[in-house]
């Protein structure tokens, strides 16, 4: 089991005090009363950004999945040839200095679209303020993927007339993670905390099996686990492993499978989920369930992400690792600015 001896010795950076604010963060930043952007005709959304930052697009095109606007996320250097003057392109870099989002914008500035952008500063904003493009200046909290919720939610505040998202169910997935902060705190290290057991079962690879509607979720486990883990974890759409992937488990494997399944998925992905559970139990291949709660997709996903990232956090400390350094991303990002 973890201590709180543990957490100090090796979250060095406070992450998990960030995390513990996760609820409170939600609710401040959705209520500040931000200089709204109404973009009128928009009838096509491209979210760009990177890492912490790309996974607001992801969580964003979830919820925006069964609205007339059609929906891209774009993670890397090249807008769809489909932008034109009635897109909204969204690009999100918290620290304001991913060069991917920084090209993308350049290019999407001179198409003719329409364009808003979110950083704490950096780069992003300076070439907003020069170029007169719709910028919001967001603060940075410990790290991008701990400033999850701080983004998510001053998006949801800001784009507000041009997202449509009820508020009732954005004031529902706060207090979505607000039930979840009292399982999963680090007020509360014991064997009934769910991140704590999902940690402790962690002790290989994991691959996630998700169903479409919280890819999201799966994609920031994945890259949680790496992040915060420093382990490898893979994700798949479960209906599309069983035409390919599940042949894989014919072998022994350390690797372990994870199911993150929704309360109202569709009904044949849930006749789906009884088969690969099937499978699992007649091979003897050990595996965890992870459900969402009931709600909305947006208290799904936060909900969801809330537990996960937790677990990735209690994973890092069972094994003596401080989960906010990065090395390998600042070895990257270094090269590639030389």
């Amino acid at each position: 089991m973890i201590t709180r001896h543990d957490l100090v010795k090796y979250d060095k950076s406070g992450m998990c005090k960030v995390y513990d604010n996760w609820p409170k963060l939600a609710e401040k930043f959705y209520g500040i009363d931000y200089d709204k952007i109404d973009f009128k005709g928009i009838n096509h959304i491209v979210f760009v950004g990177m890492g912490g930052s790309g996974i607001i697009g992801d969580t964003l095109s979830s919820i925006l999945s069964k609205t007339r606007i059609h929906v891209c996320v774009v993670k890397g250097y090249h807008l769809p040839n489909t932008v034109d003057s009635r897109t909204l392109v969204v690009a999100t870099s918290v620290s304001g200095n991913t060069q991917e989002t920084l090209t993308v914008v350049d290019k999407a500035r001179k198409t003719g679209c329409k364009l808003a952008a979110f950083s704490s500063g950096g780069k992003l904003e300076e070439y907003c303020k020069k170029n007169r493009v719709e910028h919001r200046n967001i603060p940075m909290l410990n790290s991008p993927r701990a400033s999850f919720p701080v983004y998510l939610y001053s998006i949801l505040n800001v784009l507000g007339p041009v997202i449509p998202t009820k508020r009732s169910d954005i004031m529902e997935s706060i207090s979505s993670l607000k039930k979840t902060h009292a399982q999963i705190s680090s007020s509360n290290l014991n064997k009934n905390n769910p991140s704590i057991g999902l940690a402790l079962w962690l002790a290989g690879p994991p691959l996630i099996y998700y169903p479409i509607g919280l890819q999201a979720v799966a994609i920031r486990f994945k890259n949680s686990l790496q992040e915060n883990s420093k382990m490898h974890a893979f994700a798949e759409d479960v209906i599309e492993a069983c035409h390919n992937g599940i042949v894989s488990w014919e072998r022994p494997s350390k690797i372990r499978p994870v199911l993150i399944q929704g309360k109202d998925d569709y009904i044949k992905t849930k006749e789906l989920w009884k088969v690969v559970k099937e499978y699992f139990k007649t091979n003897k291949i050990d595996y965890k369930e992870i459900h969402s709660m009931e709600g909305s997709i947006l208290s799904k996903i936060m909900s969801l992400a809330y537990l996960l990232d937790y677990a990735s956090i209690y994973r890092a400390v069972m094994e003596g690792v401080d989960p906010t350094p990065v090395k390998s991303i600042d070895f990257v990002k270094k090269r590639l600015a030389s």
